[in-house]
């Protein structure tokens, strides 16, 4: 499945959608992501000031990559490992 975010809201809608299609409970996320469970309600609330390390051990918990889009105009070496 592929989503697109536009917005801190629509991410933390996805995450919380996510871990509920998983069956988890915040505090579970939170424990196999290596994050607080108060971060975790504000990600998924759309806190527009997470920090993007934690937000991505939260997509890796739940199994999620990131793909981004970039407009062919703009020149980017791979940065895939």
């Amino acid at each position: 499945m592929i989503a697109t975010i536009s917005d801190p809201a629509s991410l933390g809608s996805l995450i919380r959608d996510a871990r509920r299609a998983l069956g988890l409970r915040q505090p579970d996320l939170a424990l196999s992501a290596g994050v607080g469970v108060r971060f975790l309600v504000d990600i998924e609330k759309g806190k527009p000031t997470a920090q993007i390390g934690k937000v991505m051990q939260v997509l890796t918990a739940l199994g999620i990559e990131i793909e981004l889009s970039i407009p062919d105009n703009i020149k980017v070496t791979d940065a895939r490992p």
